[in-house]
């Protein structure tokens, strides 16, 4: 019954919605690392690779629950070890030709996670053509199985770091382009010509210089 009332139509105006809420209000994101295994050291019996070769990180906008640190006891001391996880909008990565991958890495503030589960996390309104997102479960990273410079932003206790507080955002709202290039965004329903691009440009969270007030965003023009 679903399928008399849930048309493609609708399938699209849904992923719209929920691109949206991930991209113009949430902000939250990832910068996804993937294992180039053509170009890594494989060894032929153990199919692992001591140091692997990634493609250039993308930033990809999610929704990350984050759990809190498991505190684990050995002969050496207290150890810190974090998993998280993170869901990804199935369009958005079709749009960007993006296979989520076991295996590949993914950072999320200084900490750099290995994926070791990405799976569908459920279909709409049973039409299993149409799936709603990719769960993943990250676990934390060995030293040394990913050496990259981790993104902003991290932590406010990097009080020397320029990047480790985020202190603009920018929407996408299904433009190619916003203040900060290319966004690799797009909307089926505006794709499609059903709805036309919206008449106000994406709105910007950024701090003002010249700001009297204590206030530290121009998104509500203040001025």
């Amino acid at each position: 019954m679903a399928r008399l009332f849930i048309t493609p139509r609708e399938i699209d105006l849904i992923s719209d919605l929920t691109k949206e809420v991930i991209k113009d209000v949430a902000g939250q994101k990832v910068f996804y690392y993937k294992v180039r295994e053509d170009l890594s050291n494989v060894h032929d019996v153990y199919e692992e690779a001591p140091t692997k070769v990634f493609d250039s990180p993308i930033e990809i906008e999610a929704r990350v629950e984050y759990l809190p640190e498991e505190i684990r006891t050995n002969r050496f001391g207290d150890e810190e070890f974090y998993t998280i996880n993170v869901f990804f909008h199935e369009r958005d990565l079709i749009d960007r030709d993006l296979e989520v991958r076991t295996g590949d890495y993914f950072s999320y503030g200084d900490t750099f996670f290995e994926i070791t589960s990405a799976v569908i996390e459920s279909n709409a309104y049973g039409q299993i053509e149409h799936s709603i997102g990719t769960k993943v479960v990250g676990k934390q990273a060995r030293i040394g199985q990913i050496d990259e410079d981790p993104n902003g932003p991290t932590s406010q206790s990097y009080v020397d770091d320029e990047e480790s507080v985020q202190e603009s955002f920018v929407q996408q709202r299904g433009f190619s382009e916003n203040s900060e290039g290319e966004t690799n965004d797009k909307r089926q329903l505006q794709e499609d010509g059903k709805l036309d691009e919206p008449i106000s440009k994406p709105r910007e969270i950024s701090p003002k210089a010249d700001d009297v007030a204590g206030i530290k965003s121009s998104f509500y023009d203040e001025e």
